[in-house]
């Protein structure tokens, strides 16, 4: 079965831009204290939580934030749609593992991760997908596993970029709201855990949302 169009679109997008993205965001959790503090948060409850301790970090681009989950003490590692964006995850972090992958369909048995970590990659997934993929999040995770989310907060806005960094592209934005984000959590199974919000600041045109939820019950 070939991949829906979105994720055509995502990954050729992210293959023509990769370098300049990373580059532009070595380190992107450096400009985040808020994000900082909640890794620390999801570490903790992932590595003191009985069970497995290993974190897939969905949609890891650079790699920074699945090396610094390792710098917290977890075994994490790192799933990217784009092959340039592993390469270069690769490079720059040479000690930890990554792989080219989609969240749509994670090559990972069922319930053997304590945590999953998607920061800023599930705004990128049409609402029809969302369900899915959260589905698939919850799939992979043992009990009580707990998965972290950050997107841009807005109410159901979508934005369409064809050109980043000078490039041509073909990349589509689907902001949500915290509500309707835990809503398909909570449909999949998934028990909200915390939320947090950073309104708009500066140059930020949108809020910036977090959730944190618990996988504790079965679906279907």
């Amino acid at each position: 079965m070939s991949d829906p169009d979105f994720l055509q679109a995502t990954r050729s997008s992210y293959d023509t831009i990769a370098p300049a993205y990373s580059a532009e965001h070595p380190d992107g959790l450096g400009e985040g204290p808020v994000e900082g503090a909640l890794l620390t948060a999801f570490a903790e409850l992932v590595r003191t939580a009985p069970g497995e301790a290993s974190v897939a970090d969905v949609g890891s681009g650079p790699g920074y934030v699945t090396a610094r989950l390792n710098a917290l003490g977890l075994q994490a590692y790192g799933i990217d749609i784009s092959p340039h964006m592993v390469a270069l995850a690769r490079e720059a972090h040479p000690g930890l593992r990554f792989e080219v992958g989609s969240m749509t369909s994670l090559d990972v048995a069922d319930g053997t991760l304590g945590g999953i970590i998607a920061l800023y990659s599930t705004i990128h997934v049409p609402d029809a997908h969302l369900p899915g993929v959260f589905a698939e999040f919850h799939r992979v995770l043992r009990a009580g596993g707990y998965v972290l989310l950050a997107f841009q907060a807005s109410e159901g806005e979508q934005i369409h970029m064809a050109e980043r960094y000078g490039q041509e592209i073909s990349l589509d934005y689907y902001f949500r709201t915290p509500a309707k984000v835990c809503e398909v959590l909570a449909g999949t199974g998934f028990s909200l855990y915390a939320q947090a919000r950073v309104e708009a600041q500066g140059e930020r045109k949108w809020g910036r949302a977090f959730v944190l939820a618990q996988k504790v019950q079965k679906v279907g």
